[in-house]
């Protein structure tokens, strides 16, 4: 064997400890799809069509175009975080037991569990996605004091702030870092205003993907294409835990799709769109790569900004900008089919993405 040749042998395996983490993400998330959506059906724990907004004004495009969706199965975010979970610990505790019986020490090398990589997005995708998890479950019971069920939007507010505060407040005193990175041009100290600026990013991502998750497969492939963008980003970064714990979301959002595109066995659900958006936020700041957020998940913008404007032209001008908002509701009010702009979205998503991570390699700074 030549030397060339030894010198590749670390490369190709860290390569096929992130693909091995991800297929194997799929395969317990696909096939723990028939016992959850047994359970979701069996339980009635389905989705009822809002028909009033978050201002009690009543609903005309989006009620009427998904009432045929009601009491479709949600939480099937789920799925994505529990097969993560699953994963990771069976990566650090039984994977080197199953290594040592069948002397596989390959096995051995899929831990993932790092404290300085992986701990704090764990958390984030654990915590948020059991706040979700109530969320959903008010919801469907109709228990709660917003109308129809569901806890109150400053409430959930207020334990996304404390999420993302414990975060900061971790990354600030405990690791020190109060960096934040512009690609090609360096790194700048921002002192304490780090702490506001790891919540904001936090609060963006978790939100705004909440707010997109409003069609079939819609926010799913969207987060698969980001983390996956960022998977590649955390390995090319030397970040070979992180890129494992991106792999193994892509993975089980990949298994997610399979039954969530149109027509949808189950939907995500708060569960899955706020903790995933919740993590995707603390994947880009461990990366240093906050601004490259932005440019993957461009359409979060173009779908928050589209709520944004609606809510306040109809407060201070009482009149609609959109048919409906999200932005994603006015296309189908216009009467495009839900998997035009769906798939659009996608499109446009892949675009940036690609964009997103060809700045973020060339022009990457200095990780902790």
């Amino acid at each position: 064997m030549e030397f060339s040749q030894v010198q590749t042998i670390p490369v190709v395996m860290n390569i096929m400890k992130v693909l091995l983490t991800g297929f194997l993400a799929f395969i317990i998330a696909f096939f723990l799809t028939p016992l959850m959506t047994h359970f979701l059906y069996k339980y009635r724990i389905g989705i009822k069509i809002k028909k009033t907004d978050v201002n009690g004004e009543k609903l005309t495009y989006v009620s009427q175009l998904h009432q045929h969706k009601a009491n479709t199965p949600v939480m099937g975010g789920i799925l994505v975080w529990f097969t993560v979970m699953i994963l990771v610990f069976a990566s650090h505790y039984l994977f080197p037991i199953l290594a040592g019986w069948w002397d596989m020490n390959f096995l051995a090398r899929l831990d993932f569990l790092s404290r300085k990589q992986v701990w704090l997005p764990l958390f984030a995708l654990v915590s948020a996605g059991i706040l979700g998890l109530c969320d959903d479950f008010a919801s469907v019971k109709g228990l709660g004091k917003n109308k129809g069920g569901g806890i109150r939007f400053l409430t959930r507010f207020g334990w996304l702030i404390l999420i993302s505060g414990l975060g900061a407040w971790w990354f600030y005193y405990k690791l020190g870092w109060d960096r934040i990175h512009i690609p090609a041009i360096g790194d700048f100290s921002i002192g304490l205003w780090y702490i506001p600026l790891f919540m904001f990013v936090i609060l963006f991502a978790a939100i705004s993907s909440n707010e997109t998750d409003g069609l079939d497969g819609l926010n799913g492939g969207i987060l698969l294409i980001a983390f996956a963008s960022f998977g590649i980003i955390s390995f090319v970064g030397n970040k070979l835990d992180l890129a494992a714990f991106c792999a193994a979301i892509s993975g089980a959002l990949l298994a997610f799709l399979w039954f969530n595109v149109y027509p949808a066995r189950f939907f995500m659900g708060d569960t899955g769109a706020i903790s995933l958006g919740a993590t995707l936020g603390v994947v880009a700041m461990i990366t240093n790569s906050a601004l490259i957020l932005f440019i993957i998940v461009f359409v979060y913008i173009i779908e928050s900004m589209s709520v944004v404007i609606q809510l306040g032209s109809k407060k201070f001008f009482k009149r609609k900008v959109f048919l409906a908002a999200p932005i994603h509701h006015h296309f189908e009010a216009k009467g495009w089919p839900e998997t035009k702009v769906t798939m659009r979205a996608w499109i446009l998503t892949l675009v940036f993405a690609l964009v997103g991570v060809i700045i973020g390699i060339l022009g990457m700074g200095k990780w902790k």
